[in-house]
């Protein structure tokens, strides 16, 4: 498909979507720009004083996001990034300067070996490990018995691409005192940790106290436009500051940026527990949806979810699950999925989806989702 088919699609697909009545969550992106603006300009003067002078550099407003967030995580000092990926690179790249050892253990599946096209190795010339490579979190043994010496320990909590899935706080704990064995320092790829208090039964601050350094994400989970933040001690984060700078994060204004993190952490941050409550209700219906259809063989992955987030895996090719999802929005108002992607691994015509609940969903029954499943199979078979 060409790049304007590609575009074409992707508009039809935004379109039917923001011209649902009934959806699990609205993505940011999924708004034009007329929206976003109007509804930062309405709403940023409830979360910080616009009477100020806008942010030079990193300081005003930006700064108060960085002392916000410090605050919500227990740690000394925090910097804002313009993106995660940045921010961890960095902070992973800080660790082996003082470690004097150049290699992460870190997930297969863990954000920077799937999502940024090798650049722990090209761009910071780290080099990475794994201590499992089965899609779960690994285990306190599988670090304290990895074979090979390592710095720093990264562990994304939650696991995204082995469907959002969290250890317990148990073993979590176990994994951090495995690392600390080996004398290794402990980083959290935290983009999505706001959302995981609930599994854990754990406030933020005692989460990230498990580590030396804690990154998180402003736009997946708090609706913001962009951004990150790295938290860690004084000493590690003024020399991320200097290592942003050398990498060109050091961006000029990020006002809007900074200005919906803000409205994210006010706002969206204290309503993530009733959306990981939902998730179960939604995702339970999911699956007896499925198994009252027609549909051979289904998977809702992990049941229950370990957040609001959670895969669906179908025995269908991705394209196919796509234009089902499409015309449900379109012929019905109701959009129970988005993406379709092929399994990474596996028999081809297995594909997955990732399924978010937020604030739109709360209103959703459990007789609403299998409904909405049984509209979606009829579309599909």
């Amino acid at each position: 498909m060409g790049d304007t088919d590609e575009q074409k699609q992707r508009h039809r697909r935004l379109t039917a979507w923001q011209r649902s009545a009934k959806v699990l969550a609205r993505a940011s992106a999924d708004h034009t720009l007329a929206e976003r603006l109007t509804a930062l300009a309405a709403d940023a003067g409830t979360v910080h004083d616009l009477d100020e002078w806008t942010d030079v550099y990193g300081d005003g407003v930006v700064a108060e996001v960085e002392r916000r967030t410090a605050d919500l995580l227990g740690m000394e000092a925090a910097a804002f990034f313009p993106t995660g990926t940045m921010a961890q690179q960095i902070a992973l790249r800080c660790w082996a300067g003082r470690t004097g050892d150049r290699t992460v253990a870190l997930h297969p599946l863990s954000h920077p070996e799937v999502h940024e096209r090798g650049a722990l190795t090209s761009v910071s010339g780290l080099r990475t490990v794994h201590p499992t490579s089965a899609p779960r979190q690994a285990t306190a043994d599988e670090i304290r018995d990895f074979p090979e010496p390592f710095g720093t320990l990264m562990v994304e909590l939650p696991l995204r691409d082995a469907g959002f899935v969290l250890p317990t706080w148990e073993e979590l704990e176990a994994v951090v005192a495995a690392a600390r064995e080996r004398d290794a320092v402990v980083h959290l790829d935290g983009a999505r940790l706001w959302e995981c208090t609930s599994h854990f039964g754990r406030g933020l601050q005692e989460i990230a106290a498990l580590a030396d350094s804690v990154y998180v994400s402003f736009y997946k989970s708090l609706d913001g436009l962009s951004g990150a933040v790295l938290a860690g001690p004084e000493t590690l984060v003024e020399q991320a500051r200097t290592w942003r700078h050398r990498y060109g994060g050091q961006v000029f204004q990020q006002h809007p940026a900074a200005l919906s993190a803000l409205l994210g952490l006010e706002r969206e941050l204290p309503r993530l527990p009733s959306y990981v409550a939902q998730a179960k209700v939604v995702a339970g219906a999911l699956a007896e949806g499925f198994a009252d259809s027609p549909v051979p063989w289904f998977r809702v992955h992990p049941e229950p979810p370990h957040t609001h987030q959670f895969q669906v895996w179908l025995p269908y090719a991705a394209d196919v699950l796509d234009e089902a999802s499409v015309r449900q929005a379109e012929e019905t108002g109701v959009a129970l999925f988005r993406r379709w992607f092929a399994g990474p691994a596996g028999p081809p015509g297995l594909s997955f989806t990732e399924v978010t609940v937020a604030a739109p969903a709360l209103g959703w029954t459990a007789g609403d989702v299998k409904e909405a499943v049984a509209q979606f199979v009829a579309r599909l078979t």
